[in-house]
């Protein structure tokens, strides 16, 4: 049988669909149109093996040329002359080259996960492994100051317990033990997770680091790393306090010349520190609250379970004259707004740590830097220690410390241990089911224990002199 030539085939129409060329040593073709009316012939190899006749590819022309589709029709022919079938062996090849294919692909996936460094999983585990409040936003802040900057680029196959060590120390030579405790167990988290999952788990061959940590042997000897704050304002700091607030404010309205004069501390926030204390609300439950949970004519302020730590359950605060002043007050500034505490623009609610931030920075005598050093200046922020109470006898205090105060102040007046747990909204130990049972607010006993509390403190800072104070 003659060969074919380019030429016949360049001469073949689209009208000629279903024509079967012929070329010699049983190679053949079919004339097909594919999309757009493309010309296309396809050709197999004709062979006989066992009693059965079968085709194999050898291409398609044009895409393979004349010569190509000879070359696969020749190899064919030679398998099948040694008895073999020319279609089993191009389907072992194929599946030879798919392995080889898969076993290189899992070579650069196996190189790939060795490189994961600390960095690639914290990213993981924030989208998969931890949901916190504002976007993980605090986690975040905490791993880009002091982790990710010093062991980010480590690879997890690498990572050592002196590295996550090393990471802590540095945060306990600079003073921040409390935030060093804070870290181990966002760290040991972290791990105890990517332990569970894969590929994690394959590059942790040493197992989890964190398990060789022992934070005891790392914070300051005289830290509690169980990381109990006792921190309570005295009746003599709590008046201090309020002498300080008030004699800053005189002295700056006071003042010849306010632009260089110092400036007290913002209005909403002194507000806010009164409220906290004669309230035992947190500072992030203050901070979200709208005036339209405020209710001026019953004296009483509803937080709502979404703005509640944990979303317990909502809490109304029965409002004493002490806590009501202050609400007053603290509408003058902010009573055309939502919000109680309004951001610049009044669009939301200030951060909470705008105000533990101002209360920090008039305290620096406490603070220090990532060096261990004094705290270096920070742009718009004010730093002095006028908020600094008994000479700094007893260490800073902060706004979470004015809830404990207030409620420790609710104790001192005879108030039972289990209405001020009910006046923090604590979840309550005890039975299940008292609690499934047993719903009784105590909307009484909590009013009556914020009255006494509201007239122990106007006692405590209208007191003429510290000897003047209330002994209860």
């Amino acid at each position: 049988m003659p060969r074919i030539t380019q030429k016949e085939l360049l001469a073949i129409t689209a009208k000629q669909v279903g024509l079967v060329v012929r070329d010699d040593g049983g190679l053949f073709g079919r004339v097909r149109v594919k999309a757009h009316n493309k010309l296309t012939i396809p050709f197999y190899y004709r062979y006989r093996h066992g009693d059965k006749l079968h085709d194999i590819s050898c291409g398609s022309w044009p895409h393979d040329s004349l010569a190509q589709i000879r070359e696969a029709r020749d190899a064919a022919r030679d398998r099948a002359a040694t008895g073999a079938d020319p279609a089993t062996v191009k389907k072992v090849q194929k599946i030879e080259v798919q392995e080889a294919l898969e076993a290189k692909l899992a070579q650069v996936e196996a190189q790939r996960e060795a490189g994961l460094t600390v960095r690639d999983m914290f990213d993981v585990w924030l989208l998969d492994g931890v949901r916190r409040r504002n976007d993980n936003a605090e986690l975040k802040r905490q791993f880009n100051a002091d982790v990710l900057p010093k062991i980010g680029g480590v690879a997890v196959r690498a990572l050592t317990e002196h590295d996550l060590r090393h990471v802590l120390r540095t945060m306990v030579a600079r003073g921040a033990n409390r935030s060093a405790v804070s870290l181990r167990n966002n760290l040991k988290q972290m791990l105890n997770w990517a332990q569970k999952r894969q590929p994690w788990r394959r590059l942790l061959v040493e197992g989890n680091p964190m398990d060789l940590i022992e934070i005891g042997r790392i914070v300051s000897p005289d830290f509690d790393p169980r990381g109990v704050r006792e921190r309570v304002l005295s009746p003599a700091e709590i008046h201090e306090l309020h002498s300080v607030l008030d004699r800053a404010r005189k002295e700056y309205a006071q003042a010849a010349n306010r632009r260089i004069a110092v400036q007290p501390i913002e209005i909403t926030t002194e507000c806010a520190i009164w409220i906290m204390l004669s309230t035992l609300c947190r500072v992030g439950e203050l901070t979200m609250a709208r005036w339209e949970h405020i209710s001026f004519e019953r004296a009483e302020w509803f937080i709502p379970k979404e703005n509640v730590k944990d979303r317990i359950s909502s809490l109304t605060i029965s409002l004493s004259d002490f806590a009501l002043r202050y609400f007053r007050r603290l509408y003058d500034c902010s009573g055309d707004t939502d919000w109680c505490f309004p951001n610049y623009m009044g669009t939301l609610h200030i951060s909470p740590r705008a105000i533990t931030k101002q209360i920090s920075d008039r305290q620096t005598m406490f603070k220090h830097g990532r060096d261990g050093g004094p705290r270096a200046k920070m742009p718009h922020r004010r730093q002095d220690d006028r908020l600094v109470l008994q000479s700094g006898k007893y260490g800073a205090w902060t706004a979470h410390d004015l809830r404990r105060t207030g409620a420790t102040l609710m104790q001192s007046l005879g108030v039972t241990l289990d209405v001020i747990d009910r006046c923090q909204n604590h979840v309550l130990a005890g039975s299940k089911v008292r609690r499934h049972y047993l719903h009784y607010d105590y909307a009484r006993e909590k009013r009556d224990a914020w009255n006494k509390l509201g007239r122990q403190l106007e006692a405590i800072v209208n007191a003429e002199t510290v000897a003047a104070l209330p002994d209860k």
